[in-house]
């Protein structure tokens, strides 16, 4: 969870005077006046790089010895705090912008091949006429089959006004087709989904916290509310979080006003912030559930812990990630930045959530478990130290948001995931597509849609009649196959909202959180009626 990035001055010089000490050392440029102490022990460091320098066997710069040797320091730290270069600082400030300066299309390898998943509507790409599935064979001239995708979206990307020239490759036109594409700025929105899932019930997923995502959450509430909005499902699944001050806005958008959203805690003065709701935004008052998991930290979590100590929505899914800890970014020489843990966050009941990362190893390869019922599913929950909610329910400090009910995930069948990572339904609905009109969202596929596939699938020697017969045996395995060959077709002819649809629906996650809206509404029922007994009492009785 990051704040604005800052540029402290005296941060700045002292790693500066630091790494010119390093290099002087190496160098002799210049000897600097330090305390005996940082002598030694610096003198003992310098060498150490001068000797792998000159002995190692294979060539390692001056430059990647220091920068290996800082990344060994924060690694003391904790896991959160990181020395980014400069082009990782720089993807990291691009990030965590609302807007960036490109074509219009999300693109994946697919097949070894730079692929297009989805033109986004409005945009330069989409106007060109580029298709899902269509491979960007070069790039200014430049094959792409040895490019990485970051690699290919960095030159794809550039000043707005600008152009690029770009060759396609499209199974039905017999020559690459040659484009030269404008560039424009492309909102990069972080609310991926608003819709009405259900008659009355909206639905809003969330995938991170940029500088927009305050106003993109305001504008999805007002947009769904306008369409008979009653009860909101918010999804903050696999959301990794963002800029703090972008979680408390919108938290300020759930929260009543005078509400605490978050505190954070450090050593230095200006570490120690309280973030209250204000009354800039009207009272939500709408039956709420929100769906996290183990996916669901930093500023989400804010987000999600604020939601459920105010009692303001369930929380239903797997317990989240569990990280409460803020950094500060500061800006340091040569382009580079660090991102340094500054302080705590403590959620309004006064959790801290932060996992255990005693084993860096345990730390990065967590994920959540459980029983799939209701209450603590953490093995070691009866420790972990009790909080309360408004409302007097239990929460848990350490170990993430614990969800009000637990719903694990349903699982993709074998084959299923098979074919997945052979994109066979993406690429079966790219030449599905091609020869025929799918006149809206609501179109169904034909009874036999899925031998079709079966069929294509053998042609294109992904796997022989037996492996597929044994493999798509059971229903359920037909079922989920039916969604995404019915998904990656509406996604070919209406882009990846409509694809994200169609998953919706065969969400098992999702359908039990719509089960729960009549729990919602009672657990708004009984704060609003503490809140009504918290005014009476403190104006004393009504005469």
């Amino acid at each position: 969870m990051l704040p604005p990035v800052r540029r402290p001055w005296r941060l700045t010089a002292a790693i500066v005077f630091a790494l010119t000490l390093l290099l002087g050392g190496l160098f002799g440029d210049r000897v600097l006046a330090v305390t005996a102490e940082a002598r030694d022990v610096l003198r003992v460091y310098t060498e150490l790089v001068s000797a792998a320098h000159d002995n190692y066997p294979a060539e390692r710069s001056y430059e990647e010895l220091v920068n290996a040797s800082i990344q060994g320091v924060v690694r003391t730290l904790d896991p959160h705090t990181s020395f980014l270069s400069a082009a990782a600082f720089d993807e990291m400030r691009n990030r965590q912008q609302s807007t960036f300066s490109g074509l219009g299309i999300l693109v994946g390898m697919r097949n070894g091949r730079l692929t297009v998943i989805t033109p986004i509507e409005g945009t330069p790409a989409s106007r060109l006429g580029i298709r899902a599935g269509d491979i960007i064979s070069s790039i200014e001239g430049e094959p792409t089959e040895a490019m990485s995708v970051d690699d290919a979206v960095a030159r794809l990307k550039g000043p707005r006004g600008t152009s690029v020239k770009i060759e396609i490759v499209r199974h039905s036109l017999p020559e690459p087709l040659a484009l030269e594409i404008t560039r424009a700025e492309i909102p990069q929105n972080t609310v991926r989904y608003a819709y009405m899932i259900a008659p009355g019930t909206g639905y809003i997923a969330v995938s991170d916290f940029n500088r927009g995502t305050g106003k993109e959450v305001r504008d999805a509430v007002a947009l769904l509310k306008g369409q008979g909005m009653k009860r909101l499902l918010l999804d903050l699944r696999n959301n990794g979080g963002g800029l703090l001050d972008q979680a408390v806005v919108v938290s300020d958008q759930f929260v009543p006003a005078g509400g605490k959203i978050v505190e954070t805690r450090g050593r230095t003065r200006d570490s120690f912030q309280d973030f209250q709701s204000s009354d800039r935004y009207e009272d939500l008052d709408l039956p709420v559930v929100v769906l996290v998991s183990d996916g669901t930290a930093s500023a989400a979590e804010i987000l999600a812990g604020a939601i459920q100590d105010h009692d303001i929505g369930l929380i239903v899914g797997t317990p989240t990630w569990g990280k409460g800890l803020v950094q500060t970014v500061y800006s340091l020489s040569y382009g580079n930045g660090l991102a340094v843990t500054t302080a705590k966050y403590y959620t309004p009941s006064g959790r801290l959530i932060q996992r255990d990362y005693t084993s860096w190893f345990d730390y990065a390869s967590y994920r959540s478990s459980g029983e799939g019922a209701r209450g603590p599913v953490v093995a070691d929950a009866g420790d972990r130290e009790t909080y309360y909610t408004d409302l007097g329910r239990e929460v848990y400090g350490e170990g993430g948001i614990q969800p009000d009910v637990i719903v694990e995930p349903h699982t993709v069948a074998p084959f299923v995931q098979f074919l997945l990572s052979r994109n066979a339904f993406f690429d079966f609905a790219v030449e599905y597509t091609e020869d025929r009109e799918i006149e809206s969202r609501d179109w169904q596929p034909p009874a036999d849609l899925l031998e079709r596939f079966e069929d294509w699938t053998i042609q294109r020697e992904l796997a022989t009649r037996e492996e597929i017969e044994e493999g798509l045996a059971g229903e359920e395995d037909r079922v989920q196959s039916r969604r995404y060959l019915l998904a990656e077709i509406l996604n070919s002819a209406f882009g990846i909202e409509a694809r994200y649809q169609v998953l919706a629906e065969g969400d098992n996650q999702i359908a039990r959180a719509l089960e729960l809206f009549d729990e919602a509404a009672d657990l708004l029922a009984r704060r609003q009626g503490l809140e009504a007994a918290t005014r009476t009492t403190s104006l004393g009785p009504l005469r």
